[in-house]
């Protein structure tokens, strides 16, 4: 399987800097935040989302190099992905991340509240210094939609009834919603054309949906050690992701199951025992490849280049992930 970073190869100079920048961003007045900030930016991260940024902006600038403000676009993106994450992590009282402890394990709850609203307020202030009303308004539009998606997923808990539209709807506030406004923000920076920029919007929307599909059915398919964080997690606290609402229609006690919540010993795994002899993965793995290929589609829009090459590529990995 190709790992995620050699994909970037037309931008791993942009990366290297971008991983720099980041710590310096955060400063280090407050020692506690910048502990926590190095611990975060540390964390060996795929760095898929600003990579996807730079990638956009060299695609839509081949005649020219990047400029500034494509860069610290590609910044705030990851902020906002990171300060996203310690706020997930602190809501799911998850212990690890990324095969780490998590900030809020080891800094305690309020200090990773502080960091994730403090990551929050910096990259908006970033943004806001970007001098573009349009890109200030999609990013602002991404801080919302985060926040939408985690009480979405918390209304929601072992609630079956949910359908795989509401479903959808969750994961493009929670993971697509970022990369579908930074990609197409990162084309308005290179003054596309409004249409342009719409696919370029729509490349990160199916892009973001087939990574959170296949995110789902690694907890069912993969180990603790490749997750780092525990398989089968979230099942356990009622989030129901999509090999699980395709399995209920094949295995009606995988809803006794989930309505009495796991309660009774031997229930979550005859729950995940039952998803797995099910049509439900299989379903799911056809969901994100029908969004992969749909992302690529609207790529279609930029002229041939190494970099739209990379973007092909990615949906392609994001694929790859599941065999």
């Amino acid at each position: 399987m190709t790992s995620a970073t050699s994909l970037f190869t037309p931008v791993e100079a942009d990366l290297r800097l971008l991983a720099d920048n980041l710590k310096q961003l955060v400063g280090n007045r407050h020692p506690i935040l910048f502990m926590a900030a190095e611990h975060l930016f540390g964390a060996g991260g795929k760095r898929i989302r600003p990579a996807i940024v730079l990638l956009i902006s060299r695609a839509t600038m081949l005649e020219k190099d990047i400029t500034l403000r494509h860069r610290r676009l590609a910044e705030i993106t990851e902020m906002i992905h990171t300060a996203s994450l310690v706020h997930d992590d602190v809501v799911d009282e998850s212990q690890m991340r990324r095969g780490v402890p998590t900030v809020h394990s080891l800094f305690g709850n309020r200090i990773a509240v502080l960091a994730g609203d403090f990551l929050f307020a910096q990259s908006s202030w970033y943004l806001a210094n970007l001098d573009n009303l349009e890109v200030v308004k999609l990013l602002s539009e991404v801080i919302m939609d985060l926040a939408t998606g985690e009480i979405q997923q918390g209304i929601n808990c072992f609630d079956n009834s949910i359908s795989i539209e509401t479903y959808l709807k969750k994961s493009y506030y929670k993971t697509a919603s970022l990369i579908a406004n930074s990609a197409k923000a990162s084309g308005l920076l290179s003054e596309v054309s409004p249409e342009t920029a719409e696919h370029l919007y729509s490349y990160g929307r199916h892009l973001g949906l087939a990574f959170q599909i296949v995110d789902d059915i690694l907890d069912f398919t993969s180990t603790t050690d490749t997750l780092g964080k525990p398989a089968g997690s979230d099942l356990k606290s009622g989030n129901l992701t999509a090999p699980v609402l395709f399995a209920l229609g094949e295995k009606p006690y995988l809803e006794v199951l989930i309505e009495r919540k796991f309660n009774q010993q031997g229930d979550l795994e005859q729950a995940l025992e039952l998803i797995q002899h099910s049509q439900g993965i299989q379903q799911a793995r056809e969901l994100a490849s029908y969004h992969a290929k749909l992302a690529v589609d609207h790529l279609e829009v930029l002229p041939p280049s190494e970099s739209r090459q990379a973007l092909i590529n990615i949906a392609d990995y994001v694929l790859s992930r599941l065999y």
